[in-house]
């Protein structure tokens, strides 16, 4: 699985970073987590606020945090 999380840096975009790790490391999956900051690649996937989560090049999030609970349903849905 190959999870990027969105974002420039802003407060929110470091919390969904760390959120995505911790769910992954809790349910046990193996994925190559990573974030991309440039916003010409992020304005790439067509999402007009971060942060953002892609899931095997599919974008599932933009613009907010998730909770907890949607997030582990969010990787595991794409497991």
């Amino acid at each position: 699985m190959d999870i990027k999380i969105l974002g420039t840096g802003c407060p929110k975009c470091k919390r969904l970073e760390k959120l995505v790790y911790e769910t992954a490391e809790e349910i046990g999956i193996d994925a190559l987590i990573s974030k991309e900051e440039d916003i010409v690649k992020i304005m790439e996937y067509g999402i007009l606020h971060t942060p953002g989560l892609v899931i095997d090049g599919t974008v599932v999030l933009s613009g907010r945090l998730p909770g907890k609970k949607e997030l582990t349903d969010m990787i595991s849905r794409n497991k």
